[in-house]
Formats: structure tokens, sequence, C-alpha cells
């Protein structure tokens, strides 16, 4: 059957509304309508009294049934918007997240002016930390680590697409050799961070979907991959260089706690949206 756009729309934020709240549901229907038909949000408002063939109709609900089965729209197309880009995605990578955005923000604003940067990403999972910092620090020499090979995978498309200069590797973040001598200006991780214990107040759209192993850490060991990056980088930075997390909130004291006891200075904690301890910025 044809329906019109304000027609279909209606119907998506009914069924959709029933399990989301409205801001998730707009932008539900928002990537919907961008990877059905190309359209922005001022294409919905403008077109609202356009005819739709069965054909797209039927793939709206399509994606509302997956969408309402659990499995995150982003999954359903294959793609992600972060930092003003779109980005690859599937269950081999995290779903890029607005609070890494704010990372982003961060580091491209403390850095902006200044060129030749050496930069590390480790975790780098779609590329996306690495590849909006390539594209935001003028001719920069950036490294996404990973390992995971299908991750990787998604990255170097991902850095193809974007034309953005990005040296994607594999490494386990647990095993990293340091350098003979410190090379990087910037290293930045956003590595697994949840507890275990963590899991059973999560929604099922992430447990059911997104891979584990750049999820979890276990509950005995929440700060595993923190220290392992901080060791690297205690030998990987140059002087004046900088690290830079994106943490789990409920561990920010203690990942301070440990980052002052371990050589490094400055160790600030930034806030994110929800006002939450979300990141941690630390000089050596």
């Amino acid at each position: 059957m044809t329906m019109t756009v304000s027609e279909l729309t209606a119907r998506l934020r009914s069924r959709l509304g029933e399990k989301f709240p409205g801001s998730e549901v707009r932008e539900m229907i928002s990537i919907i309508f961008e990877n059905l038909k190309g359209w922005n949000t001022t294409d919905l408002l403008i077109k609202s009294d356009q005819e739709l063939t069965p054909f797209i109709v039927s793939k709206a609900d399509e994606a509302a049934d997956r969408i309402l089965s659990g499995e995150p729209v982003q999954y359903i197309f294959g793609s992600a918007h972060f930092y003003g880009m779109s980005f690859k995605v599937n269950r081999d990578t995290l779903i890029p997240r607005q609070e890494t955005a704010l990372l982003v923000d961060i580091i491209v604003k403390e850095w902006s002016g200044k060129s030749d940067l050496k930069v590390l990403d480790l975790g780098t999972g779609s590329g996306c930390i690495a590849i909006a910092l390539a594209r935001n620090l003028p001719f920069s020499s950036v490294t996404g680590v990973d390992i995971s090979d299908g991750a990787l995978a998604v990255a170097r498309e991902n850095s193809q697409k974007l034309k953005a200069k990005v040296d994607f590797i594999r490494g386990d973040i647990l095993a990293l050799t340091p350098p003979q001598t410190p090379e990087y200006d910037i290293i930045v991780s956003n590595p697994p961070y949840i507890a275990r214990s963590e899991a059973s107040s999560m929604e099922t759209n992430v447990l059911d979907y997104e891979p584990h192993s750049a999820l979890f850490v276990p509950d005995d060991n929440p700060l595993l991959f923190y220290k392992a990056v901080a060791d690297y980088a205690a030998a990987a930075l140059k002087p004046g260089g900088k690290l830079y997390f994106e943490i789990n909130p409920l561990f920010a004291d203690d990942l301070k706690k440990f980052m002052a006891t371990s050589g490094w200075t400055d160790v600030t904690l930034e806030r994110d949206m929800q006002q939450h301890y979300r990141f941690m910025i630390a000089s050596r």
C-alpha cells in the first residue's frame, strides 16, 4: 500500500514509541529515512505529503520490526553517525556513542593549532576516534590498534571511505611492547570498562548484539585495561604528551588514585552530558 511520509512517520512513532523514548524514536526514524531515501530531517518536513512506494513502506516496517525485536538500528543499516561523519559498523564493532565524540572534542580543542602530531588510539574498534582525530588534527600521523581482525577490517574500510590516513594494526592492549624511545604526543583509549555485574541492568539491544569483548571487564579487575595502557603510555609518550581515557564513572576515583600513584601528573576528570565523570586526562 502507498502512504504519505507523514502517515508512515506517524505509524513508526506509534510503534517504536511503545518501547523507546521520544528522542530515540526521532533518531531511529531519521536513520530509517536517511538510509531508505537519502533524506535528512529537513526533507522529512518538506516532503511530508509526498507519497511513498509500497517497497519503501515495507522496508520501513521491516526495520521497525527488527528494532522492536532488539536489533540496533545502526546494525540494521550498517552505519552510524559520529563527529559529523557516517561510519560503517557491524557486530564486530561497538556503535560509536555521543560521549566518545566529547572525548574527541577535548583532544581537538587542546591540540588545535599544532601539526605533525603522533597519535595512538588503543582499542580502535570501528576507527571512529582515530579517523576523527586524523581529520581534525592537520598533518598528524595516526595509528589505531585493535585485537579484532573483524574490527580492523571495518576501520580500514572507514578510513578509506572517509579519506583519512590512519595506520590500523593488530595488537593486544594487554601485551603491548613499549617503544625504545618515546614517540607519541597523544595516546587515547576507550577500552572495555563495564563490569560483568553491570550486565543485568543493561539494554538487551546492547547485550545481544554488540561485541562483549569490547564491553566487559572482570568484576575483580575493572581497571585491567587502564593499567595496561597507562604502563605502556608511560614509556611511549613524549615529554609534554598526554594520555586520554574514556572511563566508567563507577571506577573514576580508583583510576585517579592509581594514576596519581603511578607517576602521572595533572590527572583530571571531565564530565559527560549527564554530568558523570566519563573522561580522564593525564600528563607524564
